[in-house]
């Protein structure tokens, strides 16, 4: 039986799942190749924990990440996330985890924030409709 692992990433409304499976160092984003994934700033973001996790480990798995919500610096943070937590749990060595969590934390964990939900008498949450005295 292959090792298949199957982790996720949020950021704001974005959701991406990643699903590693023993390969020959393919990565997929929504169907895309990383190595044409547009914008350019998007996939050097993305392709910051391939670089650190290093070419030997990744020669060997093939990645597809699925990420739907969100806008696409949203999408590129969750994506991200759901690759670094996913090399991290294939490797299960603890050097590697180090490694993300010195560069940078935020690619090990989510980030929690959310939108608060609106509120009565304005037009978003903290914002009120303007009041006038004549």
């Amino acid at each position: 039986m292959t090792k298949v692992v199957l982790t996720s990433g949020k950021k704001k409304t974005a959701i991406a799942r990643a699903i590693i499976r023993p390969g020959k160092g393919k990565i997929r984003i929504n169907k895309i190749p990383l190595e044409i994934f547009e914008p350019e700033l998007c996939r050097w973001k993305i392709m910051e924990p391939v670089i650190l996790a290093g070419t030997e480990i990744i020669n060997q798995i093939d990645i597809n990440i699925d990420v739907r919500g969100g806008g696409f610096m949203g999408q590129t943070d969750a994506v991200r996330t759901a690759l670094a937590k996913a090399i991290s749990e294939w490797t299960d060595k603890p050097e590697i985890k180090r490694k993300f969590l010195e560069y940078d934390r935020m690619l090990l964990v989510s980030d929690a924030r959310r939108k608060e939900p609106k509120k009565f008498g304005g037009r978003g949450a903290r914002q009120r409709f303007q009041k006038s005295y004549r």
